[in-house]
């Protein structure tokens, strides 16, 4: 995908975009304008007809009020109430109202009442008024009487019914508490005799406090098994010298079991190696002035000999006291975690006994909170039997049903308002169903092909009795300007070699306006000074020469039968330097003459005397001609007639061409609306008046 397609369309392709449908659907109100006036019609004639057909219905109106109050016993305010969102509470009582239980004893008590009242159908409906707890009920029905005392005796048998509900609930309620009050009796005689049973067997106090002083116990111990376990470690890991030089020794060691002769080699050990490397110093010093067997290095030698031994014998007890050394940690070592093991053990039962003990407690608290609440809502309970929490009242009652037509203008006009809805609607699937291109900009959405022109739809008398052709003095200015603008794209437009001088003239369906183009295109290039040759290649329906007022016995069928010579059958026009090439006889099968040898050389002939040879031809979805003698000329024009030629029809019709590989050179926009914003020529009409004066 190139660059330019990932772009946001420009705001003034989006402005011709909203004017392009605002004409689409001008154009369309404007032909099926009765769509609209059908549906509105129809509309409205159902609503009436409904309004007719049914029968005559009454309403009648009553309004109730509800007071709402949370009571308690304690007269605290926040005992018993509702918990109930206040929102969903006046919803439930809406739908009460409405319940087949207060219809049903509604029509009881009116059949009761007034018997002489016929019974007939009432649909009733509820309501609240905003930011109010007054409910307004509707009772709509067929006849007055009976709906209005249908109304007043809803309204009574919802408050006979609240009432039945009330009682019978707090009745329900109080049994069920009971029912609670005993099962949690049982369950609290229960706990208490736990508790008895585990304080005869258990000092509470001394488990407490045996736990407390157990902990205490236990972490004494495991710090003292860690600083063996190091010291163990640390003894194990360093060498005989690195122990005697004091690398595992400290003073605060000096309590561990077997270290304190340990302390005394090590001091020892230290002192003995001073002394020898202080003597082999001052042996070293005297061997530089002394013979070897000089008294004083003698002397020397053996005192560092004595020395030597002397720490010998020094490692030898240092290794046996750091072995017993070992041993005793080895062994404290294992008595600790002894005592550990014991004192979690006895931890850990004492624990489990006080937390039973206090899983006991817990329960039997519970037990009696849930009693002490549910005792206090027995109390309260008969003072909410006699209190309720919401009080309900009759405000109005049921006013005289009114007859229910008093809206029929209303109706009418909602039901209009759908029919032209609906005529909308349909026009708007009508227009994305409908491919015909309106405007420029809708030619542009569908085809990719270049547009060489623009030619305005010609309205007005004239043109209903037939539009006639160019002349040189024309005053249909728009006309003649679209004309001139197809020649200059011609004459101009960006094609590489030379430019085209053999062209094709066709459509895709018939009344495209294709023979009108050509033959105005002829004359606007004649006007322009170039020699033009329009040739009647229509075997079938071509009627050129009558257009322009000739009356023509043979033309181009002959010559390409080998009948006749062009140059006999030609015949001039009114037109300057335009000459015309006529149909002649009709053909039925034209397709397969334009596929002769002859034909190439007779086109090639005619493009070597004229500027410009112009064809006219038929329809490409009407016949195979097209499509045999298009690939015989040097480009293709094809015309599109706004708001009449299906895009659907001219994209396959091009597809054809496409396949012969002819070169279509654009199209040609015929009959466009002048009104719609993509065309121009139409609003500079006084720029082409005349100036007398001049």
């Amino acid at each position: 995908m190139s660059e330019a397609e990932h772009q946001p369309p420009s705001r003034s392709a989006r402005s011709a975009h909203f004017f392009n449908y605002l004409h689409r659907y001008r154009l369309l109100l404007r032909k099926r304008w009765w769509v609209l006036l059908l549906t509105l019609v129809l509309g409205m004639a159902v609503q009436a007809f409904l309004i007719w057909t049914t029968a005559p219905t009454y309403i009648s109106q009553g309004r109730m009020i509800m007071n709402l109050k949370i009571t308690s016993a304690t007269g605290t305010g926040t005992g018993t109430g509702f918990s109930e969102e206040f929102s969903n509470f006046l919803g439930t009582q809406q739908q009460l109202m409405r319940s087949a239980r207060v219809r049903e004893r509604a029509s009881e008590r009116v059949r009761a009442l007034k018997p002489e009242l016929p019974p007939v159908p009432v649909e009733l409906a509820t309501s609240v008024s905003p930011k109010t707890t007054i409910f307004n009920l509707q009772a709509i029905g067929g006849d007055p009487e009976y709906t209005r005392a249908y109304l007043d005796a809803a309204m009574e048998e919802y408050l006979a019914l609240k009432t039945e509900m009330r009682a019978s609930t707090s009745d329900t309620t109080l049994a069920r508490i009971m029912e609670q009050l005993q099962a949690l009796e049982q369950d609290l005689r229960k706990y208490e005799d736990e508790e008895m049973a585990f304080k005869a067997t258990n000092n509470v106090v001394f488990i407490s406090e045996q736990v407390t002083s157990i902990a205490t116990y236990l972490v004494h111990k495991t710090r003292q098994l860690d600083s063996a376990r190091s010291e163990y470690q640390l003894q194990t890991m360093l060498s005989l010298e690195q122990n005697l030089e004091g690398g595992a020794i400290s003073e605060g060691d000096a309590t561990n079991p077997g270290r304190t002769p340990l302390i005394v080699l090590q001091d020892d050990y230290r002192r003995d190696q001073q002394q020898l490397q202080m003597r082999r110093a001052e042996l070293q010093e005297w061997s530089a002035i002394l013979r070897p067997k000089h008294p004083r290095i003698i002397a020397l030698n053996e005192e560092i000999a004595r020395r030597e031994r002397l720490l010998l014998i020094v490692k030898d007890l240092g290794r046996d006291q750091l072995a017993r050394a070992r041993d005793a940690l080895s062994l404290q070592i294992t008595n600790l975690e002894r005592d550990i093991k014991e004192l979690d053990i006895r931890s850990l039962d004492l624990s489990t006994k006080l937390a039973q003990y206090e899983r006991i407690q817990v329960n039997k608290k519970n037990i009696q909170s849930l009693h002490d609440n549910l005792q206090r809502a027995v109390q309260s309970l008969g003072v909410e039997k006699e209190v309720s929490p919401d009080t309900v009242t009759i405000l109005d009652r049921a006013t005289p049903a009114l007859p229910a037509r008093g809206s029929i203008v209303k109706l009418l006009i909602r039901a209009a308002a759908l029919g032209l809805a609906a005529g909308l609607f349909l026009l708007f699937v009508i227009d994305r169903l409908d491919d015909r291109p309106t405007s420029f900009t809708d030619l542009q959405d569908t085809f990719d092909e270049l547009v060489l022109g623009q030619i305005p739809l010609e309205t007005g008398k004239a043109a209903r009795k037939g539009v006639s052709l160019l002349r040189a003095d024309d005053d249909r200015h728009a006309f003649l300007e679209a004309y001139r603008n197809l020649r200059s794209s011609l004459l101009y437009m960006a094609t590489e070699g030379k430019r085209p001088r053999v062209m094709l003239v066709t459509s895709g369906i018939p009344g495209d306006g294709k023979s009108m183009t050509t033959a105005n295109l002829a004359i606007t290039m004649a006007l322009g000074g170039s020699r033009v040759l329009l040739v009647d290649a229509d075997l079938r329906k071509g009627l050129l020469h009558r257009r322009f007022g000739l009356e023509a016995t043979e033309g181009f069928t002959e010559v390409i039968t080998g009948r006749t010579t062009w140059e006999k059958v030609i015949l001039p026009t009114s037109t300057a330097n335009l000459t015309l090439l006529p149909r002649g006889d009709t053909c039925r099968n034209p397709g397969e003459l334009f596929l002769k040898t002859s034909t190439h050389d007779l086109i090639k002939q005619l493009s070597g005397q004229y500027d410009y040879v112009i064809f006219d031809t038929a329809p490409v979805m009407a016949a195979d001609d097209v499509t045999s003698l298009a690939p015989h000329v040097e480009g293709v024009l094809f015309v599109i007639r706004a708001n009449y030629t299906s895009g659907r029809v001219a994209r396959a019709a091009l597809e054809l061409l496409y396949q012969r590989e002819v070169g279509v050179l654009g199209l040609v926009f015929n009959g466009v609306q002048t009104s719609t914003g993509d065309y121009y020529y139409y609003r500079y009409k006084d720029y082409y008046a005349v100036n007398k004066s001049v």
